[in-house]
């Protein structure tokens, strides 16, 4: 796996780079704004440590741009900037996690490892599928049912492509928590419950009885495509 740090301060950027070496990553690294985003858009990364403070362009912009240009490698933002408005304004500008400094390495290591793994069942998952006769196409956003639209929520999708991306295995309520709600949320495992709920409505012929989106009692659910 290839990684890249963007990281204006050297002991930082250093202790960076040597511990993420030392468990096999293959780092790449860039000491400002400009230069990181140079390196990230002409370089191929499984995921990008990304510092928020820093000369020439910040965080939160070299983000944006990154996702302007159709970037979607995954973000980890580094930050001493811990107030919830800044959490909100780094996942709103594209990143995909944000961890507050000073931090332990071991969590650090975990959040990595976290995002390779989110990454790599994302990538697997399919652009498109049929559920009987409603059509999802998850690449545009979109869902029809007998040329009719079906109005999905982004979060609504993001639980159908994560069970799309397992097909028949079971998702348990702290996945779906991990992997779909974002910090700015501060759900519980009946919020799953309930988007489960609201789903079955729009997927299946009958919600009573449902076909495609199983229950694993005690466990957590499952599709069957």
């Amino acid at each position: 796996m290839k990684l890249l740090i963007i990281e204006d301060e050297l002991p930082m950027r250093t202790a960076l780079c040597e511990t993420l070496a030392s468990e096999g990553y293959r780092v790449r690294s860039a000491v400002d704004g400009e230069a990181g985003l140079e390196r990230a858009l002409t370089e191929e990364h499984d995921l990008i440590l990304l510092d928020v403070m820093m000369p020439k362009l910040d965080g939160y912009a070299l983000c944006q741009e990154l996702r302007r240009r159709g970037r979607k490698t995954p973000v980890l933002m580094l930050t001493a900037k811990g107030l919830v408005d800044d959490r909100v304004s780094g996942l709103d500008a594209g990143a995909d996690d944000y961890l507050v400094k000073p931090f332990a390495m071991r969590e650090l290591l975990a959040r990595v490892r976290a995002l390779l793994r989110r990454n790599e069942r994302e990538a697997a998952a399919p652009e498109r599928i049929a559920l009987g006769g409603l059509e999802i196409d998850f690449v545009r956003g979109t869902a029809v049912r007998d040329g009719e639209k079906v109005e999905f929520s982004a979060r609504e999708l993001a639980m159908l492509r994560l069970m799309a991306s397992r097909p028949g295995e079971t998702i348990t309520r702290e996945t779906f928590l991990d992997e779909v709600w974002e910090y700015n949320a501060w759900p519980t495992t009946r919020t799953v419950d309930n988007f489960i709920l609201t789903l079955r409505a729009k997927v299946e012929p009958d919600a009573e009885v449902p076909r495609f989106i199983e229950t694993v009692r005690g466990a957590g659910y499952r599709l069957t495509v």
